[in-house]
């Protein structure tokens, strides 16, 4: 995990609002969500069973996650690795994708080691910079 600063460090927003503006954007809410805590996620890079994400945790100040009208402050970015099985998972109950990894496998790493450490805190600052803080008046 590569935790960088960034200027939406502490800045509040609406959740709804600001969900429906960056899910365009290629951000999804975060799988770990709770009602006082979540993170927006998008891809940085995939590649076979490997996947760079970045994820831009928040809290909850006012309200509860599942509520449109709900608060957020925002928390220090970071940028993580998951490492996915990639193969034939011979298991009754399992799910696959036509590339043969299953959406619901849970990652072999995750928190891979991350070649370039500069080059992705980079690309992470660049995205929060073009895709989040324009909605920040």
């Amino acid at each position: 995990m590569l935790q960088f600063d960034s200027k939406i460090v502490g800045k509040e927003i609406g959740f709804g609002y600001l969900r429906d503006k960056i899910e365009g954007r290629g951000f999804t809410i975060g799988g770990n969500w709770e009602y006082y805590k979540g993170s927006f996620d998008t891809v940085l890079w995939k590649e076979g069973g490997e996947t760079i994400y970045l994820r831009v945790p928040f809290i909850v100040t006012e309200g509860e996650l599942d509520n449109e009208d709900a608060k957020i402050r925002f928390q220090n970015p970071f940028v993580i690795k998951h490492v996915a099985n990639v193969g034939l998972d011979y298991d009754e109950g399992s799910l696959l994708d036509a590339s043969g990894v299953s959406q619901f496998q849970t990652p072999v790493d995750k928190d891979g080691h991350i070649h370039d450490k500069s080059r992705w805190i980079s690309a992470g600052e660049q995205v929060v910079e073009k895709r989040v803080l324009p909605y920040f008046h």
